[in-house]
């Protein structure tokens, strides 16, 4: 039995994109009073600005993903250094008291580590939503001149 076919989910549209030439299309369009080249060239500077932020979030993924696995990395080493103390021959008290420092070290590096990582992903969303800020009010002024020419 053969499976049937739907002609939208077959298409390839990167590759039906990639032979549009989108700019040539704009260019050719004829809207009275409208500069479709400022147009083209408005829309080509605002994928740009999403490529940008694009990247600039994939840095920042890539940041905190480095990061983490130093983390891990710190973590498994002081893990080792622990359990190294906590089965040395020593009092039942000593051990206590070990444990109880070890503890309160663990915290406040886990606490430092989230600050840390949660400032890197602040930094990254914000370093991302500055790009499309900028590109949003480059777009505004844009548009508002080409539609001031088209008046």
């Amino acid at each position: 039995m053969t499976k049937p076919s739907n002609p939208f989910l077959d298409m390839d549209f990167t590759k039906m994109m990639s032979e549009m030439d989108f700019t040539k299309m704009m260019s050719e369009m004829k809207l009275p009073g409208v500069d479709m080249t400022a147009v083209t060239a408005a829309q080509t500077k605002n994928v740009e600005a999403v490529i940008a932020a694009n990247q600039r979030a994939i840095e920042g993924f890539q940041t905190l993903a480095q990061r983490q696995a130093q983390i891990l990395q710190e973590s498994m080493g002081e893990l080792t250094q622990a359990m190294t103390a906590l089965t040395s021959d020593t009092s039942p008290d000593v051990k206590a008291q070990k444990q109880m420092e070890l503890a309160q070290e663990a915290m406040g590096k886990a606490l430092s580590d989230m600050r840390e990582i949660a400032e890197i992903m602040t930094e990254s969303t914000n370093e991302t939503f500055e790009v499309i800020n900028k590109r949003v009010t480059e777009s505004i002024d844009e548009a508002r001149k080409i539609l001031s020419k088209a008046s």
